[in-house]
């Protein structure tokens, strides 16, 4: 219980110091007339937020863990990435988000899953293989949106949210003379453009956004996988586990207070004020 009461102190503290930085760099950035990265904070202390919203609306507690890696997320996605432009001066920085996106999605694709599992509302109880599958498929497509986010704001506003890479082979069907579906492989030796020669400066052709893309779905991957198979684990043996059930909310309603989605007991906390007491005994 102590232990239970101390992480939560440590998530608060989290946030009011994510909110406080925050803060100062709107204001810095109100300052230096850069509206947009004003904007971009504004949206940064949204979200902080979204996780109680989410805790009210749903009736659920999200375990203080999973609360502190969103918000330190989105402040290292957008403040630190976007306006002190770490996606360019760290190299693995955005390869690093996205892996740890995808572990974040897959685990909240199996939360979503695994409520309604154990939902007595429902009949049809899936299998650990299934939820984890659901779980994967969840993260990937949460994944595949982004980079068709990130293709429309490209395409749309002239930004490069999809990076480009310098490549300096090409092997491409179309530079074939005779037609034939076979790749003809050019390496890139000279380039001008716009009378710049482009091998001399930059030491290659520019690939626009495709193998940025597919790094990012390939890391997501990565992530989706790893909590995939935690969270099988976790199903299979009925909630046992140190590291998925700070990843896993708790739900408030139907098994009461003091035990998981799985009737495991775990530390009770206090109850809020206008909450109904449950009709369903505690567990013991």
């Amino acid at each position: 219980m102590q232990k239970e009461k101390q992480t939560r102190r440590d998530e608060v503290r989290v946030r009011i110091v994510l909110t406080v930085l925050i803060v100062i760099c709107a204001i810095r950035q109100f300052m230096n007339g850069d509206y947009q990265n004003v904007f971009i904070c504004v949206l940064s202390l949204f979200l902080l937020g979204l996780p109680r919203f989410i805790e009210e609306k749903l009736d659920l507690d999200l375990p203080p863990f999973l609360e502190v890696i969103i918000m330190l997320f989105i402040f290292s996605a957008e403040i630190l990435g976007e306006i002190n432009a770490y996606y360019e001066k760290i190299p693995m920085w955005d390869t690093m988000l996205h892996t740890i996106n995808g572990f974040l999605m897959a685990a909240i694709g199996f939360s979503l899953v695994d409520i309604f599992n154990r939902s007595e509302r429902f009949l049809v109880k899936l299998s650990p293989v299934f939820v984890a599958i659901v779980a994967f498929c969840f993260s990937m497509t949460i994944g595949v949106l982004w980079e068709f986010f990130e293709f429309f704001m490209d395409r749309t506003f002239a930004m490069d949210m999809q990076k480009d890479f310098f490549v300096t082979t090409i092997n491409s069907v179309a530079l074939n003379p005779s037609g034939a579906n076979a790749a003809i492989h050019v390496d890139v030796d000279s380039l001008l453009v716009n009378g710049e020669d482009w091998i001399a400066k930059y030491g290659g052709y520019l690939d626009i956004g495709l193998i940025d893309t597919m790094k990012d779905l390939f890391v997501n991957f990565i992530g989706a996988v790893v909590f995939s198979f935690i969270g099988y684990f976790y199903v299979k043996h009925r909630g046992r586990g140190r590291l998925a059930p700070k990843f896993i909310p708790v739900i408030n309603h139907g098994d009461g207070y003091g035990v998981d989605n799985f009737g495991n007991p775990i530390p009770e906390k206090p109850q809020k004020k206008d909450r109904k007491p449950s009709s369903k005994k505690r567990s013991e």
